[in-house]
């Protein structure tokens, strides 16, 4: 058959056999009910794969084994000649039925026969011509070897065609693997049992990546064994086999091995070649790479290669093929099948180790660039999730935030990048450190998604996003939203009403020359925003609004299990939310954020106002002093008043406009300044003979926690104290 007229023919394991066990790795012989003979006919024998001998059409002999086929009752028609052919002229033991015969050496029957039985995995399916047979001799062997093919057993290519159609399966099923496992696998189980019996793949511990020079000595560690099983399941219509007896090559193969310079295991490896493993060299090899033990398991003569593995710039391990003394010895011929094999996979792990690096690399810098724990602001409790889209395709652009902001206030901003690859990853980390920056500034939610619109569209062309930024006041129990083509946000009220906020959808970020509104709703107590990305709500089976609405009723769902007085716990709420999602709704990465607004009484808020002069310190002690003494605070009184006079001070001292003044009792007291100079305040060691520069040496040392930070119209100076 001409060789550039081969077509790709599935697998025995890409066409699933009735009564096969998917589970089987290679197959097995299939029972097939007993045929209705016509009258003469004769019936065919059945087949051992172990060297039993075939007496009848239903019951295999093996040495001490009597076993009853499925038609053992059965009475054939024509009885087995003495010399041990059938009516049809055939020798049983050769009958190319057998579970790992070649299909070119397929022997044709009568109309009336059975119909063969399905090609060894990893063979394409051959025409069963005379050209392809055996040409039995007198004494049953081979003319063209001389050797007797044993019963039961893989009989040897015979022609450059059939090592051509077993190499293009072999080397197809290789390439269908992504990760290191995969390609290892598929090399065993394309090799055994068609071109081996067993197969041992040892690699380099550890694997060098790319261009990285490996350091250390040459390791190589057994990464996976492959051979005939003993036994084959007899369930669900397997056909028993004649269990073949111990072999030694069960106790070939040693863990770990260390490839010394200039050894002879050194110079085959630098050879490149397979080799049989009756040449000196690699005789002399074997027992560095298997023990001693398993270098004298090894079959004798032509019965063994040893194929070193060489990547894209150097050897990366070796594999070694086998084949039991009842098999016919390996030819010449299969050096060239085994160099195939060895390149395939060498070249299949190089780029396995690769994407696997690529994969840890891309899915570290999704990580990193998310918030590792969230903050916890005053007034608001918050819950998060992410789950990347699959486990093959772990980096995209969602991401999540919660940003302290000056007044006890929290920022709350969710996006997505649009893609799934390292520069998603990477555009969506620079976004949220600008989202980051530019709440930092205090700047309103649609002045923010204006900034970031900026940002993307100097980052490149087709930098799109959406992302929605909303700020939460606890004080004022209100929150205002500003949105960028985002889905919009769902509000569960306490008594379990679940509603999706009115907010202006907007334009993309990336676009470019486009306005963003904000609004501002109320934000009762007790009620809980959930942001979230389009990957929760839209998929394959769902538009996005179906989606919404989903959502929108599994929260009324969940909130009525715990009542109209009491929200579910906000951990437990986000994953009833997941647990909408059905197998085929995970299309796109998920990022979630859940915020519980707890918000501030009116009745723990002090606030006033103080005019920039020299008499503003005084009062601000007195005032203070009053509202610790309604908050029942009395043993803060020093504290507090020696370091609100401090700070008043340092505002006072250059303001132009009137000073703020807060204190905010929670679980912590806290006290914020506030005035209209940017410049923040600096702590700084004061010399003995300055006159100034310790008040803020002083906060330091007294408050639990200090900081300053800037607003758009000036800054906010803040120290908290524990009052518990």
């Amino acid at each position: 058959m001409d060789a550039t007229r081969v077509t790709e023919q599935p697998t025995s394991f890409e066409r699933p056999q009735p009564g096969v066990d998917p589970a089987e790795s290679r197959g097995a012989l299939v029972r097939t009910p007993a045929p209705v003979h016509a009258p003469g006919a004769a019936a065919l024998p059945a087949q051992s794969r172990s060297g039993g001998e075939t007496t009848g059409p239903g019951t295999t002999t093996s040495p001490g084994t009597t076993r009853q086929g499925p038609a053992a009752g059965a009475v054939a028609t024509g009885a087995p000649t003495p010399c041990g052919k059938g009516m049809d002229g055939m020798n049983p033991a050769s009958n190319p039925a057998s579970e790992h015969s070649q299909p070119g050496a397929e022997q044709t029957a009568e109309p009336d026969a059975h119909r063969p039985r399905p090609v060894p995995e990893g063979i394409p399916a051959q025409p069963a011509g005379d050209q392809d047979r055996p040409e039995p001799g007198p004494d049953g062997t081979d003319r063209r070897t001389g050797q007797t093919p044993p019963p039961g057993r893989p009989t040897p290519m015979r022609r450059d065609g059939d090592r051509l159609r077993f190499v293009g399966a072999a080397t197809r099923r290789i390439a269908r693997g992504i990760d290191l496992d995969e390609i290892v696998m598929g090399l065993c189980r394309a090799t055994v049992p068609t071109f081996s019996d067993a197969i041992l793949v040892y690699l380099r511990d550890p694997l060098p990546v790319g261009d990285e020079r490996p350091t250390g000595p040459l390791v190589l560690r057994l990464r996976r064994t492959d051979r005939i099983p003993a036994e084959r399941d007899t369930e669900n219509g397997f056909m028993p086999a004649v269990q073949p007896e111990p072999s030694e090559l069960d106790a070939v193969g040693s863990e770990l091995c260390e490839v010394r310079s200039g050894s002879a295991l050194a110079e085959v490896l630098r050879g490149v070649r397979p080799v049989f493993t009756d040449a000196p060299a690699a005789r002399a090899a074997l027992p560095e790479l298997l023990g001693d033990g398993g270098a004298f398991a090894v079959p004798g003569g032509q019965r063994a290669i040893l194929a070193p593995l060489r990547g894209r710039r150097r050897v990366i391990g070796a594999a070694l093929f086998l084949r039991r003394p009842e098999r016919a010895a390996f030819e010449a011929d299969d050096l060239l099948v085994a160099a195939q094999l060895a390149t395939h996979s060498a070249l299949g792990i190089d780029k396995a180790v690769l994407y696997g690096r690529e994969a840890y690399i891309a899915d570290e810098l999704q990580r990193t660039m998310l918030p590792e724990t969230l903050p916890r602001p005053t007034g608001v409790r918050l819950a998060s999730r992410y789950l990347p889209a699959a486990e093959t395709a772990r980096v995209g652009g969602d991401w999540y935030d919660a940003i302290p902001l000056p007044g006890s206030r929290v920022a709350l901003v969710v996006g997505d990048v649009m893609g799934h690859s390292m520069t998603s990853a990477a555009i969506m980390g620079q976004l949220r450190t600008t989202a980051q920056t530019l709440a930092g500034l205090d700047l309103p939610p649609q002045e923010v998604l204006h900034h970031l619109d900026e940002q993307a569209q100097r980052l490149g062309v087709d930098r799109m996003a959406t992302c929605l930024y909303a700020v939460y006041d606890p004080v004022a129990h209100r929150i205002t939203i500003a949105n960028a083509g985002h889905p919009p946000p769902v509000l569960l009220h306490l008594g379990g009403r679940a509603e999706v906020l009115r907010v202006p959808a907007g334009a993309p970020i990336g676009v470019g020359g486009v306005d963003f509104e904000a609004v501002e709703l109320d934000a009762p107590a007790g009620a809980t925003l959930l942001l979230y990305t389009d990957g929760l709500v839209e998929s394959r089976l769902r538009d996005v609004w179906t989606g919404i609405e989903q959502l929108r009723e599994k929260l009324a769902a969940t909130a009525q299990l715990t009542g109209p007085d009491h929200p579910p716990p906000l951990e437990a709420l986000c994953d009833e939310v997941l647990d909408m999602l059905g197998p085929g709704d995970r299309d796109d990465d998920i990022a979630l954020l859940a915020a519980r607004f707890d918000g501030i009484a009116p009745s723990d808020v002090a606030y006033w106002f103080l005019e920039p002069e020299d008499a503003a310190p005084g009062r601000a002690r007195r005032l203070a002093r009053r509202a610790l003494a309604r908050w029942g605070l009395e043993e803060l009184s020093d504290s507090v008043e020696l370091l609100v006079s401090e700070v008043v001070t340092n505002a006072v001292r250059y303001a132009t406009r009137p000073v703020t003044l807060r204190l905010l009792r929670t679980d912590v007291l806290r006290c914020e300044v506030g005035d209209d100079v940017p410049q923040l305040p600096r702590l700084r060691q004061a010399r003995a003979t300055d006159e100034g520069g310790r008040g803020l040496y002083l906060v330091n040392r007294l408050a639990r926690r200090w900081g300053a930070t800037r607003l758009s119209t000036g800054k906010v100076v803040w120290f908290e104290l524990n009052h518990t």
